[in-house]
């Protein structure tokens, strides 16, 4: 019998392990990339495009322990600031039609842990708050953003401060912030950042600006205004390992592809490229140390990486990172008109592109294409088709929740990963 108790004890040991080292998802990478979310709680359904009330999004976000799936696609034209709680799975790509989209005011995960963001657009715009940025992150930890739209930001797009640590950027589009700053992101006092093949496109700065420990792998950096990549230059040690990224010039951008460094920054660079020459070729020249800075603009630079998550970021070459910002940055599997647009700007390599005050100067949030759901007899957000394909029954009520394959994700998340295009 102590044998038999020792083995089990062993075996469940072993499959918390494995739980706990679980990606948030097929593809998760970075210091957020072990993030939970709503894993083991309620799956809630928005139904409506209101700002508020019941079934809204602002509804299933205010209580934590869910994940949440969507029954309608569209733009939330949102009255006030929305705040998040901890342990959220948030899968936009759930929603019919192109997607799911939040405007007109600010999104905040401040003070909060543990959660996960796919396919979803968070727009500011300049009707929000003076001082607020799109996505706010201010003492929040343990989280992962996947192809999400993040723009139109008043003071940044993003702002994540106050002590926020281990959390992960990948695949998003982060760009043309608005009046006042028309900046990127904030990165202040933040520790164990993963910025990780992302495209930042049409901020006058910050792209972002580095204050804190930060990963910034295969990144694209397209129109910048006057800096680009900008240093932390305060008096507090800062790392940065800058590596595969691509820092393309546009008709807005100053020759500071890298700029506002100390010798308090201490870099590693490896691999970074160039492209200064707006010619509409991809063509750009491997960046020299020099490139960051010189004299008293330059940072201390170190001779290997300092950061390594305990699921590492795969790195690729420069310019397969521009192609798959092309292919795969935002909301990819079904953009909308706005990052359909700014696209086409990255893609004309210097001929087009453009720092705003306003949204209004580039059409204006416009709208986003619903849809038809797929048939659920559940109606559990999981379509009878593909329960069929996997040898399950459609009319099972408990099956969103279930782990039908035992590999840790219970079926929502795996049926979202397949539409993300990734089977677990």
């Amino acid at each position: 019998m102590k044998r038999f108790l020792a083995s089990l004890g062993c075996a469940m040991t072993s499959a918390a392990l494995a739980q706990s080292n679980l990606p948030a998802f097929p593809g998760a990478e970075g210091f957020g990339a072990l993030a939970t979310g709503g894993r083991g709680g309620e799956v809630f359904h928005v139904t409506s495009l209101e700002d508020s009330g019941p079934g809204t999004f602002r509804d299933a976000v205010s209580q934590p322990r869910r994940i949440i799936v969507f029954e309608v696609g569209g733009v939330v034209r949102l009255k006030s600031n929305v705040a998040g709680s901890s342990d959220l799975t948030i899968l936009g790509q759930t929603a019919p039609g192109e997607g799911i989209g939040l405007y007109g005011r600010s999104v905040s995960f401040s003070g909060r842990t543990n959660v996960i963001v796919r396919y979803l657009r968070m727009r500011e715009g300049i009707a929000g708050d003076r001082g607020k940025c799109s996505l706010n992150l201010a003492g929040s930890a343990n989280m992962i953003f996947e192809h999400d739209s993040i723009q139109w930001g008043r003071w940044d797009c993003l702002g994540l401060t106050q002590g926020s640590h281990d959390i992960t950027f990948q695949n998003c589009i982060l760009g043309q912030g608005v009046d006042p700053q028309r900046f990127g992101a904030l990165v202040d006092s933040a520790l164990n950042i993963t910025f990780s093949h992302n495209l930042w496109i049409d901020n006058q700065s910050r792209n972002p600006k580095a204050k804190g420990t930060i990963q910034y792998i295969n990144n694209v950096v397209y129109n910048w205004g006057g800096n680009g990549l900008v240093g932390g230059h305060s008096g507090a040690d800062h790392q940065l390992d800058a590596i595969g990224n691509y820092f393309i010039k546009g008709p807005s951008s100053s020759s500071r592809f890298a700029s506002e460094f100390t010798s308090m920054d201490n870099v590693y660079q490896k691999d970074n490229y160039a492209d200064m020459d707006r010619d509409g070729k991809l063509n750009g020249k491997l960046v020299a140390e020099a490139g960051f800075g010189e004299s008293a603009s330059a940072p201390t630079f170190v001779s290997a990486p300092f950061l390594h998550p305990q699921i590492p970021v795969t790195i690729d070459p420069a310019a397969v990172a521009f192609r798959q910002a092309v292919e795969g940055a935002g909301c990819a599997s079904r953009r909308d008109a706005v990052d359909r647009r700014l696209i086409a700007e990255l893609t004309s390599l210097g001929g087009s592109g453009q720092i705003v005050k306003s949204e209004a100067e580039v059409g204006g949030m416009g709208e986003i294409a619903g849809g038809a759901l797929p048939v659920s007899s559940a109606h559990d957000g999981i379509p009878d088709a593909w329960k069929i394909a996997h040898g399950l029954d459609p009319k099972d009520p408990n099956l969103a929740t279930g782990d039908y394959n035992h590999d840790g994700y219970v079926n929502i998340e795996k049926y979202a990963s397949d539409l993300a295009g990734a089977k677990p």
